[in-house]
Parts: C-alpha cells; structure tokens; sequence
C-alpha cells in the first residue's frame, strides 16, 4: 500500500532540514490473525504499522511504500511482498526497511542473513521499531542474538505444536478443519472456558450421510453422485475470502474415503477414535471402500437405465441378461425388443427370439398378480413370523456375549499398542496395520451386537411390513409409476426369468423367496395357532429355517418410494 509517492532519498523542508524515505514491512503468521475480530486486516497488522511509523517519525523519515505479507509464515523466505520489497529496494532510493520485529522478516538465520544481505546490497538499513538493531556493531550483535533467539522459537513452537496436535489426536479431537459436512464451532463449559470442538453441519450433513449411503448401493459413479449432491443443494462452506460453490468431483472422492465420517480421525499415520459424531456407520463406510476398489479395478462406469425392467429381466433359455434395442419397419416404425445379450454378443448358443417390450410388460405385471398373497395366507405366516422371532431371540443372547467379550479385549489390545509405540518399539505403519485389522474386526463385532440388541419389536415390524408389502404386491405395481417400478422389481426379485412364450419365473430375493414359497405358505396355514414349549416347531419345515430367514439387521429401512420397509438384498 502506498503511503506517499516515491521521492528522492533526502527532501528539504524549511531551512535545510531534510529527512530521508523508507519502506515499512508488516507480517501475520495465520489467516485467523489476518482476519480478527470481523476485520480485513485484524489486530496485529494495525498496531505493526503504528509502532513502524512511530520509529519512521522518531528517525526523521518518511514511509513512502508498505509491504504486507497477511497469513504468510516466516519460515519460509519465498513470501509475496518479501519478494516484492526486496525487488522495490533495488529501483528506489530508500534508507531505511522498518520493521515491527526482526522475527516478522525470518525465524531462521540463513534466511535472516539473505535478506539482511540483500537490503545491504541495496544500500537500505534495517530498523526495528522495538528493538534497539541498527547497523552499530553492538546493533548487529543484538540482530544476530535476536535472529537465533527467533529461530529457536520456530522450531520449539513447531514441536510443542505437534506434540499438542499428536495428543490431541489421541484423545478423539479434531485437529484443523473439520471436513464438508461438519462445522469448527467454540463453546464454553459451565466454568466459562473456550471448548473448540466439531459438530454436524446442519446444512450438509444429511447430505453427505445421503451420499455415503447412495455410493454403497453401487448405483452411483462419482461423478453421477457429484451431480445429484450438486442437484440436492451441497455446496462447500463459505469463507470470508471464497463463497460457496459446488463441490469439486475430487472433494467427492475424498469425502467417500475419509474415515472421519465413522467416527475416527487421522493423524501421522495412525487412527484414533474421535470425539465427533459420525454421520455414517461403520458397515456403510467399509462397503462404500469395497464400491471403490472396484470402481479403480475396473474403472468406473455410469450405468445407465434406459427402462424399468432393464438389469431384472433374464433369458430364459441361457440366462444372460436381456438388453434392450429397436427396430425399424420398412415404414420406418420402430419397434422396442428385449433381445438376449449371450445370443447378441455370440457368447451363448442360445436362439431365444427378441420379444416386444410392452408384451415382456404386461407379462410381469400378470406375474405380480399370480403370486400376491391372500389375505389368510398374511395371517398364518404373520404368526409364523413372531414364534420365529422368539426362537431368534432366545437363542442369541449368549452370541452377543461372547461378541461382547471378544470387542473389550480389542479396545485392550489397540490401548496396549499404542503405548508399546509412544515407547518407540512399534513403528509406525506396524501401528497402522494393526489398528486397521482391529477396526475392521470391532466394526464387525459392533454390527452383531447392535443386530442382536435391536428391539425386537422393531425388528419383527420390519418383516412384518416386507410380508404387507408381498400381500399387496399387485395393486402396489400397478400403481406407481415407471421409476418406482424398478425399485419394486429390485426390492421382490434378484431375477425375473422369461421365455420366449413370455412366461415369468422369478426368483426373489429374501426374505420374500419364503413368503413366495407354495410350500411355505402351505405350512404356514397347517401350523395355524399350533404352539410348542420350545417354541422351535418350524425348525424343521423345508423353506421355513433359519438360514432362509432375514436377520434383524439384515432388514433394510424403508425403501424409498414404496411407503413400506423391505429388503433390497
């Protein structure tokens, strides 16, 4: 900033007088410093270019250019206005470079001496305004002590820094800003003391829980999900110097694999449990891991759905998947096939012939109505349903324990490991190693105790509303529209198998591959309002044991569309 126009070295004024011209050099180390209190320039840069036009009035000379390096740490030499300084001193006649302290120019002294050496070459002498450092011999020694006392500083202030940021770590916290989704916000305890911590973003964070969520379905790419975050309304938080703005497709992926978001936080290498709430559980985060080592291993793709029933619909003959084309008539009418993908690329020796597509339709929704469950079959498997449950209750209670047991000499063993390297015999990536193998196994663990702890009532609503879901299964398809469809078809079926006669065989998916079953249903109605001591009277029942049953957690939330929870596996 120019304070007044450039003028020879020495001006006269009055009888002779004359006074000389300087430069006025003024540093903050952080952005925070810069930007105090609501300020453009902060606290510190107002009184350095005070007490640095004080000591210009006291030597009889007038500061004819500023220099301000705001959020610029000395240690290092390559600053903007530094640079730009030095340059200036070169081409202008001026005396003196005032500064507020010598630490503002450098905090190691083979920077100190370059740019002390530089001024000199130039013909300028360094001033402190609050020190006594000219040019004098006891001046240079006072400059000299000065600089190394500044560079000890440095360093010290560097380690304690980090040692502070290490145990900081280590004790959950958040150190620097906190990712997109979350907000860096102060509070003050009932003592009245400053507590920096980390809180949900109410703007982003169901955003970013959305995403993660999105991604593990393996329905999206990154890109895709960039755009419909971007659709949805996320953008990055604003700050006093950049507005908000859509995220990058990088700060997406960078979101996807940072284990802040479950609850952990990173530092040197090693991983802590943090403080912070997590926006995702663990299980999401790992299967979100697993989407993208697959996306890299064979290079992500953006699938594309060009109707409902494209990816659920399966040839009949070879069991390839159908894909969809048109033909033109001679009239120039086209006409939309399903054709069989294994005969269309020659992998297959099938000669299943192509079939409209609106037949292939109407034969799905036939098959809807064939296998909607009656009313009285609901009943009887709605019964079945809660003695299975009892059963599953019982029977689990001693699993949870031992889980339990299992997860506390984990969190034993990660506290002994991470004592064995503060004591310098673990190195430091045998630390990561290991903390990642016992995560992965406490995420695991934590699922099967949370599985088994989940209320059952809950639970058994769950499965309860999958089979009213299978009892109206029809007028349900026939009322939604092409986009839910899909969604219907994935949620009921992992195939739906058709001939070229047009005929559906379908293969659902649990836990309806039970509620579908004839002979299940057939059992369900034989057992009607039977009950046994033990509880345990479907045990046996082909289609009706355990294995085939969904487990609690196994259950997905409601399925978004369908007014009903289900299950998509």
């Amino acid at each position: 900033m120019t304070l007044a126009p450039p003028a020879p070295t020495s001006t006269t004024f009055g009888l002779g007088e004359t006074t000389t011209l300087a430069v006025s050099y003024l540093r903050v180390s952080t952005k925070e410093q810069a930007e105090r209190g609501g300020r453009d320039e902060g606290f510190s840069i107002p009184a350095q270019r005070e007490a640095n036009l004080r000591k210009a009035r006291d030597l009889s000379t007038i500061v004819v250019e500023e220099f301000i390096d705001a959020g610029e740490s000395a240690r290092k030499a390559d600053r903007p206005d530094l640079m730009r300084m030095i340059e200036y001193v070169k081409t202008h006649n001026v005396a003196y470079c005032i500064v507020h302290k010598v630490d503002r120019l450098a905090r190691n002294r083979a920077d100190d001496v370059a740019i002390h050496l530089a001024l000199r070459e130039a013909g300028v002498m360094l001033v402190s305004a609050t020190e006594n450092i000219d040019e004098t011999p006891s001046g240079m020694l006072l400059h000299g002590i000065m600089s190394t006392i500044a560079e000890f500083y440095s360093r010290n202030l560097a380690s304690e820094v980090a040692k502070g940021m290490g145990q900081k770590a280590l004790t959950g916290g958040t150190n620097g800003k906190a990712p997109i989704g979350y907000l860096n916000v102060i509070r003050r305890d009932e003592l009245g003391r400053e507590m920096r911590t980390v809180e949900p973003d109410p703007a982003r964070a169901s955003l970013v829980t959305w995403a993660f969520e999105a991604y593990a379905s393996g329905n999206y790419s990154t890109i895709t999900l960039r755009d419909e975050l971007i659709d949805r309304g996320l953008t990055t938080p604003p700050t006093p110097k950049r507005p908000a703005k859509p995220p990058a497709l990088s700060t997406i992926q960078k979101l996807l694999s940072n284990p802040y978001y479950k609850g952990n936080v990173r530092f040197r290498g090693a991983t802590y449990d943090g403080l912070h709430e997590p926006l995702v559980s663990t299980e999401v985060w790992y299967r979100v891991q697993s989407v993208l080592t697959a996306h890299q291993t064979s290079g992500e793709k953006t699938q594309t759905h060009d109707h409902y029933l494209k990816g659920t619909v399966f040839c009949g003959e070879c069991g390839s998947r159908l894909m969809l084309t048109n033909a033109k008539s001679r009239q120039g009418v086209i006409y939309p096939y399903f054709i069989c993908a294994g005969r269309h690329s020659k992998r297959t020796n099938c000669e299943q012939r192509a079939m409209l597509i609106s037949d292939v339709e109407t034969s799905v929704e036939n098959y809807y109505r064939r296998i909607q469950i009656p009313d009285h079959i609901v009943t009887a498997l709605r019964e079945l349903i809660t003695r299975q449950f009892d059963q599953l209750q019982a029977s689990s209670t001693q699993e949870r324990n031992a889980h339990k047991l299992e997860r506390d000499a984990l969190r034993n063993e990660r506290t002994k490991l991470l004592q064995v390297h503060y004591a310098g015999a673990l190195p430091l990536d045998l630390l990561a190693a290991e903390q990642e193998r016992i995560a992965r196994r406490i995420a695991f663990l934590d699922a099967q105790i949370n599985a088994g702890d989940i209320e059952y009532e809950q639970a058994k609503a769950h499965l309860d509303d999958c089979l009213a879901l299978a009892g109206d299964c029809h007028a349900i398809y026939m009322s939604i529209d092409d986009s839910l469809r899909r969604i219907a078809n994935q949620a009921f079926f992992d195939k739906l198998i058709i001939t070229e006669e047009n005929t559906v065989d379908g293969q659902p998916g649990p836990p309806f591959n039970v509620f579908f079953d004839p002979q299940a249903q057939a059992t369900a109605v034989a057992k009607q309002g039977q009950t046994t001591e033990s509880g345990t009277q479907t045990g046996n029942v082909v289609g009706l044991n355990n294995d085939l049953w969904v487990g609690p957690m196994g259950l997905e939330p409601m399925t978004r569309g369908l007014k009903v929870r289900c299950s998509t596996d």
